[in-house]
């Protein structure tokens, strides 16, 4: 089943974005900044099952809605509360999570929070406890980052890359395993009836003479595998915000996004604002769709328009974006 997400906040105002990933036995939900209002629109039951809260960075506009999301899962020990900053950033999460009375709280309450500052080169942690009002940043080990990867889950990963905004901002990019499953037609071509055998047809790539028994026939599992399997690409999202995409900053990110099916990515200026983008450290819309378009992407979302655009000029700039990169659109409802 292919990733689903929905762009929260409205234009002009606050946004996020909410992602769930599907993988047939279990899902898993990422938020994707915490903005005033856009959690409202998760609903507290989805709030209440997000696996991972991933800040781009902690500017007002983006960490404003996180009141909700904490006083609905600050007591949770049904799964884990995981939160991810750039680096540097774990100092302004500590002060949410302490800026509440916690004079009644249980001393015997269980569970944790884990703040994950993500740096060029390591993944930082610390842990924090409710039962003791989130007093003590318990430093975890250090967790070297040879590559980009962040996330690593049963059939997805999530990768982080660190833009500048004047301060570190995080994009993210959330890819499906390759999807591999049993041609039927084939299978009943062979007369092969179903059963526990497929769970290892699918499973990893034949070792060299690895055989694979099937009504007490033993069969080369490697030539069944490249007969009856076929592999589908997995679906993969990126969320790209509050950075300035500079010839530099492009030579990193198109090879990242190369093929990716969808980019949600800020685009608060119009070209002719281009040099206020720059001063502020945001992005135009031409730029990312000439982004996009040199990445291949399959689709660019553009959000986060400065509040100084009407309906109008927002059209007027999906309208420049599409001269550059056609597969561009607007989030549903905009």
């Amino acid at each position: 089943m292919p990733l689903t997400f929905q762009v929260l906040g409205q234009p002009g105002r606050d946004n996020a974005l909410f992602v769930k990933v599907d993988t047939g036995q279990s899902q898993t939900r990422l938020l994707f900044d915490c903005g005033d209002g856009c959690p409202h629109q998760v609903g507290p039951a989805e709030l209440r099952e997000v696996d991972h809260l991933c800040f781009s960075h902690l500017h007002m506009d983006h960490v404003s809605g996180f009141d909700l999301f904490f006083r609905l899962n600050f007591d949770r020990t049904a799964k884990g509360n995981r939160i991810w900053v750039p680096h540097g950033s774990g100092e302004v999460i500590h002060h949410r999570l302490r800026g509440f009375m916690w004079n009644l709280v249980d001393d015997k309450q269980e569970g944790e929070w884990l703040v994950c500052e993500i740096a060029p080169e390591a993944i930082r942690t610390a842990r924090f406890l409710p039962k003791e009002g989130f007093r003590t940043a318990y430093a975890q080990p250090e967790l070297p980052r040879p590559n980009r990867t962040i996330i690593r889950a049963d059939g997805f990963t999530v990768d982080a890359m660190l833009l500048d905004h004047g301060t570190p901002s995080v994009g993210y990019l959330v890819r499906e395993a390759d999807r591999v499953n049993v041609d039927t037609a084939k299978l009943a071509a062979k007369g092969f009836k179903p059963g526990p055998w497929l769970k290892r047809l699918r499973g990893p790539v034949a070792a060299p003479g690895e055989t694979i028994e099937i009504g007490s026939v033993a069969y080369p599992l490697g030539v069944l595998q490249a007969e009856l399997l076929v592999t589908t690409p997995g679906d993969s999202i990126a969320y790209l915000t509050d950075f300035r995409l500079t010839p530099a900053t492009a030579n990193e990110l198109v090879p990242w996004l190369r093929g990716v099916n969808t980019v949600v990515c800020e685009s608060q200026y119009r070209a002719a604002d281009t040099a206020l983008a720059a001063k502020v450290m945001h992005s135009t819309a031409e730029e990312v769709a000439s982004m996009a378009a040199n990445a291949a992407i399959g689709r660019l979302i553009l959000f986060h328009f400065s509040d100084r655009y009407d309906a109008n000029a927002r059209r007027e700039m999906l309208r420049d974006a599409r001269a550059i990169f056609p597969s561009t659109t607007l989030p549903d409802g905009w």
